[in-house]
């Protein structure tokens, strides 16, 4: 009885260009084999226009080398341009970083005239910013308290960011690269806290703090559920 040959290389092509899905139980170097003798077969990415080619790699970790050794195997000789390898595993070093860049610091002092406070992630502050004080963070800013000096959301240019607080009198708002000055709005008489983020047509907006779950419904990340 013939035992079939486990297949290692899947080619799906879609109105992009081609979807390589390449199986993580073999070696890599079978892997790179049946990679050159199933494109070698494929008679329409010899010539003609070019074709984009985003790779998938399941739990299969690849290095710089590999990486190269895989996109040299795919382009050689053929009309294919590799536009992403995508892979479910990272190194501990990129998946600290992603850590940093989403995680909430928390920090409870009120920071004074004169004084930086800068954070990776998103700044829960709770304390107030009196005037002359700035808070920057690469990710959102909440305040449970008054701002009323600088603050700088989004500061490695996401324009999703919002700044929060119980009582928002700023000196300055910055979200990404768009700044707004003490904003143009009647206070609120109930002194209900307010929120500050940018809308599709690049303008900074100041709204009810229970606005923020339809404008930015990605703040939720709370998983579970009753």
């Amino acid at each position: 009885m013939k035992v079939q040959k486990q297949q290692y290389v899947t080619i799906k092509g879609t109105k992009d260009g081609l979807t390589l899905h390449l199986d993580d139980s073999c070696s890599f170097d079978q892997l790179l084999h049946e990679l050159e003798e199933m494109l070698s077969l494929k008679q329409y990415i010899q010539s003609g226009p070019v074709i984009g080619v985003n790779v998938k790699v399941g739990n299969r970790f690849l290095n710089k080398d590999q990486r190269v050794k895989l996109e040299t195997v795919i382009k050689q000789n053929r009309n294919l341009m590799v536009e992403t390898i995508d892979s479910n595993v990272m190194t501990k070093d990129e998946a600290l970083r992603i850590k940093r860049e989403t995680e909430v610091v928390s920090v409870a002092k009120i920071v004074r005239s004169g004084q930086i406070l800068k954070v990776k992630g998103d700044l829960l502050l709770i304390g107030d910013v009196n005037p002359g004080g700035t808070v920057i963070a690469t990710g959102n800013i909440f305040v449970l308290g008054a701002l009323r000096g600088i603050a700088h959301a989004g500061a490695d240019g996401n324009g999703q960011a919002v700044i929060a607080a119980s009582l928002l009198k700023p000196a300055q708002l910055r979200i990404s690269e768009i700044i707004n000055r003490a904003p143009d709005h009647i206070p609120n008489e109930g002194n209900e806290m307010e929120c500050a983020f940018i809308n599709s047509d690049d303008e900074m907006i100041i709204e009810r703090l229970q606005q923020l779950t339809h404008l930015r419904p990605n703040l939720t990340r709370f998983e579970g559920g009753i």
